[in-house]
């Protein structure tokens, strides 16, 4: 049986981990206190006396092929991008939510729609905890999921903390232990890909906290990037801007950038590839293809959210919130916005596979040789 000294040389000394914290969320909810998240996000023993190398950890790992079937007839996966069953484009109704979220903020309305109705207790986020980071969050209430809503930099601040404090990713599911300490047990995941199938392999096992998770929100991810002096100076040079005059960040097909002038910088992907986190060049998931619903920027209006309904469970939602809390773009008139939204999607997760597929076959060359 494989245990985490393997994960430490298969998935870190690679540089492969996502640090989503799937391995130690088990540990710790079952209070084994082996493991722990270090401050920079890295899975480590906090107490290798009290490890039982029950080899849970190394299943749970999304970077690990271990539990691939079980885990896609727990999501109803279904190539070539996860099960489908609606495309669309949405936004919240309320305008404070739109003014204040990213994109259509219909993540935000749907979750704030689920409290409302007494479906959910709580809903793992993440929140702005400085003037450039966001950290994991346990929300409880419906304000408190709006006061984390969006990603505003503070332009009293500049941008000149950018380096050291911003990061595209936060370890979300690290906030299954208090969410455990708190006996909460109808709660909500708002994830990345890598952090989604980490739940999904949990439920696959059977094993706590996943039981307590009834919704999961997956994120569209080209990738995570961070951010430090170097990359900052290489950023200007491309975007033509100074960070100084950046006030808010989003992430879509491009990196854009709004400035204090009312102009927007966009930057296209494929040239931030020189700062994306080294473990995300091996990631094949772009679409959160294990979530009950996927949401992202891609093929939508400014203004505007898509939405990939996966699950009965996410056309549900979808369903109980349409004319509440989201309106639904009018696609009368444009009867192939649909099917060409879905298409650049696809084309997007196809980019990410083959992308994916291409490092793993060079690290397996290298390891060869």
């Amino acid at each position: 049986m494989k245990t985490f000294e393997n994960l430490i040389e298969e998935v870190q000394k690679p540089g492969l981990c996502h640090h989503c914290g799937g391995c130690v969320t088990f540990c710790t909810s079952i209070n084994y206190g082996a493991l722990e998240l270090s401050e920079e996000g890295m899975p480590r023993f906090a107490d290798r006396e009290k490890c039982i190398e029950c080899g849970l950890c190394y299943s749970i790992c999304p970077e690990i092929d271990e539990l691939q079937e079980e885990t896609r007839k727990v999501a109803g996966w279904e190539p070539p991008m996860g099960h489908v069953l609606d495309t669309t484009v949405a936004r919240a109704i309320d305008p404070a939510i739109r003014r204040k979220a990213t994109d259509g903020g219909v993540v935000t309305a749907l979750l704030a729609h689920l409290f409302d109705r007494g479906h959910i207790d709580g809903a793992i986020v993440t929140r702005q905890s400085g003037p450039f980071e966001r950290d994991p969050w346990l929300a409880t209430s419906r304000q408190e999921i709006i006061d984390a809503a969006g990603f505003y930099l503070d332009s009293s601040h500049g941008m000149k903390h950018f380096g050291h404090d911003y990061s595209t990713y936060a370890p979300s599911v690290q906030e299954f232990r208090p969410m455990v300490q708190k006996g909460l047990r109808r709660v909500a995941l708002v994830g990345t890909p890598c952090q989604i199938k980490a739940l999904r392999k949990m439920e696959a096992l059977g094993i706590v906290p996943s039981d307590s998770i009834r919704y999961t929100l997956g994120l569209f991810c080209s990738g995570n990037f961070l951010f430090d002096a170097k990359e900052k100076e290489e950023l200007e040079k491309i975007g033509g801007f100074k960070w100084e005059d950046v006030v808010k960040v989003n992430l879509r097909d491009h990196l854009i950038l709004r400035l204090n002038t009312g102009e927007k910088k966009m930057i296209p992907l494929e040239k931030l590839e020189f700062m994306k986190r080294y473990a995300c060049h091996y990631c094949p998931d772009y679409s959160a293809e294990y979530a009950d619903i996927s949401f992202g920027g891609l093929g939508a209006e400014e203004g505007w959210t898509t939405v990939i309904t996966r699950s009965p469970v996410g056309r549900a939602i979808m369903a109980d919130a349409k004319d509440k809390t989201i309106e639904i773009f009018n696609f009368d008139t444009a009867a192939d916005k649909s099917a060409k939204i879905f298409s650049k999607i696809k084309a997007a997760s196809d980019r990410k596979k083959a992308y994916s597929q291409q490092m793993h076959d060079k690290l397996l060359e290298g390891k060869s040789a």
